[in-house]
């Protein structure tokens, strides 16, 4: 390491972001990269730490304390070589992912961690500035053709890899545009569009065919890819969403988040959506607090709501800071375990009430059938005796809540069983996801699945991994043997 005491001598600094009075009036991204100067102190208190925890927490097995140690050496173009030897797309993984290095970061111990998430970006981000990233197609080809239903992180990461051992590669997307949960899910102000065309620009270049419109199982034929092509990967997400049926479920003004979500998306790349849900004017109430219902709440927020609120059934997790000391974090998450702790996203920074051990029991609508309230109760968590956690209604703590939009964010249940995997017959595990077996393959030879269609609803950055691990073990079926790098298998692309 260039400076061996550096976790000493200096302290982590945030990346400063545009006031909320200002940032809520667009939807562009306001989080702005540190100077590169400041940037190599950061990377200098890295620890060169005899077992780099930080691995622990990345899925991808991103080397990075090896890419730290570069930006502190001023070595930008050999950290942007190393960080993608690992992550196909690091400008949306270090805009988007929780850090799960960050909080399984050796210093996190007793102080703040290393800013890795902030170094990632700025990596990325001077890698396309500075032209180190352009296409890389395969210098022959192997004759065989893969078929890729969903174009998400998943999807995007195994057809690059595919396309890079030489497939050719056919990437089908159900929707106008390529990306899914990148392009229709994330908001703007969190991954602003442009970082995604570049990448599927770049793919593009590299010799993938992309389809658009072309939803899997409906308007393009399981059976014809299936004849057409060596493999099919199916990379569709969990798309079914939890609803909650209860009272008045089918009132007007009662949505699902990607129902909300994706139609602002649309908007701000120049669609014009006829009666978009809108916030503007309203009380709205997101239920779910997780990423889902912090994006809902960002969007209300632009869209110029009259009031928001969030509720969340579970209690309020302790709220010890951004990055505890591990002596301050729950005792069922300790160090290096991702924490769980109260976290406030920039969204709730810009004006949000959060209700926590809250139950929402009917939706109220007014003699034209549009949601005008709904009534909650509030609950209490308890143990049974065999160990599980359930709640329990507190008497006397029902409330009317005012409300014109109810916004459903309570996450997704799984992927949507029409479509590939009932006209295939998949096997699905207890979850309801796609079972598979070690290598990503279903219980249909040639037929694969990866993302969250497979493990359920999860990390951006955990779809990079898995579309990376099923092309590997694709390129593997389709040739018996592989060079794609695998963080299972430790083998990886600069040894």
């Amino acid at each position: 390491m260039g400076d061996v005491r550096g976790f000493m001598k200096y302290h982590r600094n945030y990346v400063p972001k545009e006031p909320v009075s200002e940032r809520i009036k667009h939807y562009h991204e306001f989080l702005k990269i540190l100077p590169p100067e400041e940037l190599q102190t950061q990377g200098a208190r890295c620890m060169d730490c005899g077992t780099p925890f930080c691995h622990t927490g990345c899925p991808l097995g991103n080397i990075i304390p090896d890419w730290n140690d570069l930006v502190h050496r001023n070595q930008w173009r050999e950290a942007s070589e190393r960080l993608h030897a690992t992550n196909n797309f690091p400008e949306f993984t270090g805009r988007v992912c929780p850090a799960p290095c960050e909080a399984a970061c050796v210093l996190g111990i007793n102080e703040d961690p290393v800013a890795i998430k902030q170094i990632e970006m700025a990596i990325a981000d001077r890698g396309f500035e500075e032209g180190w990233i352009i296409p890389e197609p395969p210098a022959e080809r192997t004759g065989k053709k893969v078929a890729v239903a969903g174009s998400g992180p998943a999807g995007l990461a195994a057809a690059q890899q595919l396309n890079r051992a030489g497939h050719a590669v056919t990437l089908f997307e159900r929707d106008d545009r390529p990306g899914g949960l990148l392009m229709y899910g994330i908001p703007d102000f969190k991954l602003e569009k442009s970082r995604v065309w570049r990448r599927i620009e770049q793919m593009r270049a590299e010799g993938v065919e992309f389809r658009t419109n072309a939803n899997v199982g409906f308007n393009v034929s399981v059976a014809e890819l299936r004849r057409d092509y060596d493999a099919l990967l199916l990379t569709g997400g969990a798309t079914h969403a939890r609803d909650l049926a209860i009272p008045g479920r089918e009132l007007k003004g009662v949505h699902f988040a990607m129902e909300f979500l994706p139609q602002q998306n649309k908007v701000n790349q120049g669609d014009v959506i006829a009666n978009q849900i809108l916030a503007t004017g309203k009380h709205v109430i997101v239920i779910g607090g997780g990423d889902t219902g912090s994006d809902c709440t960002g969007t209300s927020n632009r869209q110029g709501c009259a009031s928001l609120t969030q509720f969340e059934l579970f209690p309020s997790p302790p709220d010890v800071g951004q990055f505890p000391r591990a002596a301050e974090r729950p005792s069922n998450t300790p160090w290096p375990y991702w924490p769980i702790i109260l976290r406030t996203s920039t969204s709730h920074e810009e004006g949000c009430n959060r209700e926590f051990s809250i139950e929402t029991k009917e939706f109220l609508g007014d003699s034209s059938g549009s949601v005008q309230g709904l009534r909650t109760v509030r609950v209490e968590w308890i143990t049974d005796a065999n160990g599980r956690q359930t709640f329990q209604e507190v008497p006397g703590t029902e409330k009317i809540w005012p409300a014109q939009l109810v916004l459903l964010a309570m996450g997704f249940v799984g992927p949507q069983r029409s479509g590939p995997i009932e006209q295939l017959g998949l096997e699905l595990d207890p979850r309801g996801n796609v079972k598979c077996n070690d290598c990503y393959m279903s219980s249909v030879e040639g037929v694969f699945a990866a993302g969250d269609m497979r493990r359920g609803q999860s990390l951006v950055v955990w779809a990079i991994h898995e579309g990376r691990e099923a092309a590997r073990a694709i390129d593997k079926f389709l040739m018996g043997a592989t060079h794609l790098p695998s963080v299972n298998a430790g083998d990886f692309a600069w040894r």
